[in-house]
C-alpha cells in the first residue's frame, strides 16, 4: 500500500515516531508521502526523508491555512527547496475557506504560483480544498494547463464534484471520512471507477472509526482500504492493488 498523505513529522508523533513508522511498514505500507505545510515544517519532514529515503517521500508546498501577509516570502522558500532537492509533488496547496476568509486573494495567488512551479519542475499537485471545491476548480481551469494532474486530498464532496475532479485529470484521496457514519462517501464510491482513487490517512488527523477522535496513524490505512472495498463490493486485495498502481502512475 502507498499512504499518499500523512504528516508524520508532526509533533503528535514526537514520543513514538519510529514505533509508529515500524508498525506501518510491517503492515505492508511501502511508502508514506509527506505533504509540507510551511517553512516551519520542512526540517522535520526532510529529516524523515533522509532517514527513510525510499519509504518517506516529501512534497514541497505552502498549505493554504499557512498563507498570511508574508506568503510571498514562504513561496520563495518553497522555490529554493525545489531548486536544490528532489520532491515527488507540490503540496499541499489549495484553498481553505472553512476557518478564515481573510487571505482569500493571497490563497488564490499562492495556489496559482505553485501550479506554475509544478509545471516548471514537472510535478503533480496535492490539493487541499475545504469549503472551496469550486473555487479551487476555477483556479485550475484558469491555469489552463491540461498536463496538470494530482490528488484532491481528503475528498468528501458530492458525486458531481468527484466527476469534475476526475474530468480535470485528478485522483480522489480517500481517507478516514469513508468510515464515518454520515461521511457521505457510501453514496459516491460505488459510482466511481477504482482507477480514480488513492488511499490516505492525513495522520495525525481524521482517524477512521473505531479510532475517531484519537490520533491517526498510517497503519490505519488498512481500515480505510477495507471500507472502500465494502462500499464498492470488491475485494480489499483489488482495492490495494489498484490504488497502489494509481499512486505509482502519478510519479511517471
Amino acid at each position: 500500500m502507498i499512504e499518499t498523505h500523512a504528516h508524520i513529522y508532526d509533533e503528535a508523533f514526537g514520543e513514538d515516531r519510529e514505533e509508529m513508522l515500524n508498525k506501518a511498514f510491517t503492515a505492508g505500507i511501502s511508502e508514506i508521502w509527506m505533504p509540507n505545510c510551511a517553512s516551519e515544517t520542512i526540517e522535520g519532514m526532510m529529516d524523515l526523508a533522509t532517514k527513510y529515503p525510499t519509504q518517506c517521500r516529501p512534497m514541497m508546498g505552502l498549505h493554504p491555512c499557512y498563507v498570511k501577509e508574508d506568503f510571498e516570502k514562504e513561496l520563495y522558500i518553497v522555490e529554493e527547496w525545489l531548486n536544490k532537492e528532489k520532491f515527488i509533488a507540490i503540496g499541499e496547496i489549495g484553498m481553505d475557506l472553512f476557518w478564515d476568509k481573510t487571505f482569500i486573494k493571497q490563497q488564490e495567488e499562492a495556489f496559482l504560483t505553485q501550479c506554475v512551479l509544478a509545471k516548471k519542475h514537472s510535478l503533480w499537485i496535492d490539493i487541499h480544498s475545504r469549503n472551496a471545491f469550486w473555487e479551487t476548480v476555477a483556479l485550475i481551469e484558469k491555469n489552463a494547463d491540461p498536463t496538470l494532474k494530482g490528488i484532491f486530498h481528503c475528498f468528501s464532496g458530492t458525486l458531481e464534484e468527484a466527476q469534475k475532479a476526475i474530468e480535470l485529470n485528478f485522483l480522489l484521496g480517500i481517507g478516514g471520512v469513508a468510515t464515518f457514519k454520515n461521511g457521505g462517501l457510501d453514496k459516491i464510491l460505488p459510482h466511481i471507477d477504482l482507477k480514480h482513487i488513492v488511499l490516505e490517512t492525513d495522520s495525525p488527523y481524521l482517524a477512521p472509526v473505531p479510532y475517531r477522535g484519537k490520533r491517526n496513524e498510517p497503519v490505519y490505512l488498512q481500515i480505510i482500504a477495507q471500507k472502500v472495498a465494502d462500499m464498492m463490493q470488491i475485494s480489499v486485495e483489488a482495492v490495494i492493488e489498484q490504488t497502489t498502481l494509481n499512486a505509482k502512475n502519478l510519479l511517471l
